[in-house]
């Protein structure tokens, strides 16, 4: 059964029987906005969201960055589907929009932080977008099960606001685990996004 994670819980990529977990695919999904017509029924308006990893070592120096413009890091540890320029127009259809896959155990050994970010390209804030969430597979999306989820939406401090840092996937030890975060910042691109994530959360 999924975990529904809250701001600031912190939990261990392992399975149910202890055993760590080598490959997780972290997926974003969310809605497009809706308006409503001047003569009743409404329009949905699309919403380019980015998910974006940042690869950190412990002093919180960038390593690599995976998004839309780099869809696989540089030591291919993480692939990115690409990039959605829409939402679900219709209501959640329980799919991912876009999926970041992580080899846990091909990442470099001086990288410590994975942050997960989400920036709103066309800069809609995220007080306007109706819902939003990330989901962690314990596997391959469609084949290995819903490990986390973790639920982005309809918080009055998102008003106003174009990029979030959703969490991190960390080193703890000889193990990996997530951080779920959250929060929507002030940056309005992912460089700055990355930027407000080593200041506030690197060492946290």
């Amino acid at each position: 059964m999924a975990i529904n994670l809250s701001k600031g819980q912190r939990i261990s990529l392992a399975k149910d029987d202890g055993s760590k977990l080598d490959y997780i695919e972290i997926g974003v999904n969310w809605g497009a906005i809706e308006k409503k017509k001047l003569f009743g029924g409404v329009k949905h308006q699309a919403v380019d969201l980015d998910a974006s990893i940042g690869m950190f070592d412990d002093s919180g120096k960038i390593i690599d960055i995976i998004y839309f413009g780099q869809l696989t890091s540089k030591c291919s540890s993480i692939k990115h589907s690409g990039d959605d320029r829409v939402g679900d127009t219709g209501g959640d259809d329980g799919q991912d929009n876009e999926v970041i896959q992580i080899n846990l155990n091909k990442v470099p050994s001086n990288v410590t932080q994975l942050a997960l970010v989400l920036n709103s390209f066309s800069q809609q804030n995220f007080g306007e977008i109706p819902f939003a969430s990330a989901r962690i597979h314990n596997g391959r999306a469609g084949q290995g099960e819903v490990f986390a989820t973790f639920d982005v939406a309809n918080d009055a401090s998102f008003s106003g606001r174009v990029s979030m840092i959703l969490g991190s996937v960390y080193r703890h030890g000889a193990e990996w685990k997530f951080r779920s975060i959250g929060v929507a910042v002030e940056a309005r691109d992912l460089k700055t996004t990355l930027a407000s994530f080593a200041q506030d959360y690197i060492s946290a």
